[in-house]
């Protein structure tokens, strides 16, 4: 290939569709340095934030989701769709990419189908185990599709064209030190337990609720706190947490060095995304897992069983959380038993599914040239 690679990301909206493509994409850059790469996203989503920080070209296109229930948005869809698709063609005339990647989410739909149409190599990776709208429609055009689980092939009409690579994971995420993590979060390294609490990029209002509610509890009992809240509730917790005991708590709307927060923790409270599990699994991280109740063909509680019947996690329902929450995680902080739940969840982690992404990414691109 005579000209550098140049590589088109299309994926955002939240960070289970954002953070494998960069994972991915590091590992492009490892393979090959001087490989031009371009993010496509959305200019009012987690993309348009985190991307710039990575240091990758960022480009938008107005496109949305369709909502299922009836919501004002949906009227103007059908105008968003041929407009992104005319900024998707436009965008891939001037970059010119040997291939464009889709990491799932309505961002990627109009890239990946203005890529096929011009003959370029395209790859969609999907995180889920039940695919995604994109995935599913896309699937028969597209040059390759890398899956988490095999079980996914069933939803799929053609499979010649399907990989089992497992979620990319940011390599990034080993490197942190607990002492470092500790002076991030301004915490004393004294002897006590430390659980970190999300609900994915966007936050979530059931899991921010159990926090409020337990919070007080989980201080006595002599634990340290990290509380991403997401942007809605962040302003109430911070007025909570003011009164509260300095170096035990620290709460943001987002964390923006997720490898500390997983460095600091010794357990993890959160919602059971794909991209989670396979942070979590990376790291083997001990977790209570409390599944979006509307997911897609409930398939956060099909990634939270799997890691419940490994002896890595407990499930929580939603509606049981503000109940349960306190005696679940008091029950879990037991040396022995953190230390076989953190083995169980490591067994499960695929650390290598960016880089083998990475190299058909590569090898594809070079035989298309």
């Amino acid at each position: 290939m005579a000209a550098p690679l140049r590589v088109v990301f299309a994926g955002g909206g939240t960070g289970g569709h954002l953070f494998p493509a960069l994972a991915i994409a590091d590992e492009v850059r490892k393979l090959v340095p001087d490989a031009e790469i371009l993010f496509v996203g959305t200019k009012n989503k987690i993309e348009a934030r985190v991307v710039p920080q990575k240091g990758y070209q960022f480009e938008t296109i107005w496109i949305g989701g369709f909502r299922r229930s009836f919501a004002p948005g949906n009227i103007v869809f059908p105008m968003k769709v041929v407009v992104s698709l005319m900024q998707a063609y436009s965008i891939l005339q001037r970059f010119q990419p040997h291939i464009v990647v889709g990491t799932g989410g309505y961002i990627s739909g109009p890239v990946l189908y203005a890529a096929s149409r011009k003959k370029i190599p395209t790859l969609i990776q999907e995180q889920n185990s039940y695919p995604g709208v994109t995935t599913r429609l896309l699937a028969k055009r597209v040059t390759e599709v890398h899956l988490t689980f095999e079980s996914s092939k069933r939803f799929l009409e053609r499979i010649d064209n399907v990989v089992i690579s497992g979620n990319p994971t940011r390599g990034d995420l080993e490197v942190a030190h607990r002492s470092e993590a500790f002076r991030y979060f301004i915490f004393d390294e004294r002897g006590r337990k430390t659980i970190l609490v999300f609900g994915g990029s966007l936050g979530a209002r059931m899991i921010n609720q159990a926090v409020e509610k337990a919070l007080d509890q989980l201080i006595q009992h002599g634990l340290r706190i990290i509380w991403q809240t997401g942007n809605e509730d962040y302003e109430r917790a911070k007025h909570m947490c003011d009164r509260l005991p300095s170096g035990r708590l620290w709460v943001n709307a987002f964390i923006d060095r997720m490898d500390y927060a997983y460095a600091a923790s010794d357990l993890v409270i959160c919602r059971a995304g794909a991209t989670t599990i396979a942070e979590l699994t990376r790291l083997g991280k001990p977790a209570i897992l409390v599944p979006y109740p509307f997911a897609a063909a409930n398939h956060q509680f099909e990634n939270a069983r799997a890691m419940t019947e490994a002896g890595a996690a407990e499930i929580i329902d939603d509606h049981e959380l503000s109940e349960k929450f306190v005696s679940s995680v008091l029950s879990l902080l037991d040396e022995k038993k953190l230390r076989a739940m953190s083995e169980a969840s490591a067994k499960l982690g695929r650390p290598n599914a960016a880089r083998e992404i990475a190299g058909r990414i590569v090898q594809l691109a070079r035989t298309a040239a």
